[in-house]
């Protein structure tokens, strides 16, 4: 079954060929961040795929994770392309190491998954809180719930921590 829904008015279309990104997103629907898990190596990996990238299994279970990490780096958008984005700007986009499985299976190794900073409400950050993120801010996911079957995943600030941020960054 293909899943549709519109975001900030942009059509989102996943395709029922489409089994891994389905499964994920169905998961976040349901309020759970799952990954899959390689039944021959055991490693987690992102994005979905049909096979392991650390060694080729193509047998994976679906596993919960826990949906909070640190963040890796960032970019603040000043311009958006897409009509629904610009009234967000500026607006972030957030590369976040989640806690699970960090330094597997190498030391630089990592699960990174990529969102917008947003509210408690999965609603785009205002001004004012995308002021306050930087690589090193603790994060946590929240969703952007759409349909009974499609929730985007977003990252919303949890706690504080010792931040970098490029310099300039953050001021008007």
């Amino acid at each position: 079954m293909t899943v549709t829904a519109d975001y900030l008015g942009l059509r989102l279309q996943i395709a029922d060929v489409d089994h891994e990104n389905l499964a994920f997103f169905k998961s976040c629907a349901e309020g759970k961040l799952r990954l899959q898990r390689c039944c021959a190596c055991h490693l987690l990996r992102y994005p979905p795929t049909t096979a392991c990238p650390f060694c080729a299994e193509p047998a994976a279970e679906w596993s919960e994770v826990e949906a909070r990490g640190v963040v890796h780096s960032y970019t603040r958008v000043h311009h958006a392309i897409q009509p629904g984005l610009k009234p967000h700007t500026p607006y972030v986009i957030l590369l976040v190491e989640l806690d699970a499985q960090r330094g597997q299976p190498g030391p630089g190794d990592a699960l990174r998954l990529v969102g917008n900073l947003a509210d408690e409400t999965g609603r785009l950050a205002d001004p004012e809180t995308t002021d306050k993120v930087g690589i090193g801010s603790r994060v946590r996911m929240v969703l952007a719930h759409l349909n009974d079957d499609l929730a985007i995943p977003h990252w919303t600030l949890d706690g504080d921590a010792e931040t970098w941020r490029y310099p300039g960054d953050g001021r008007r």
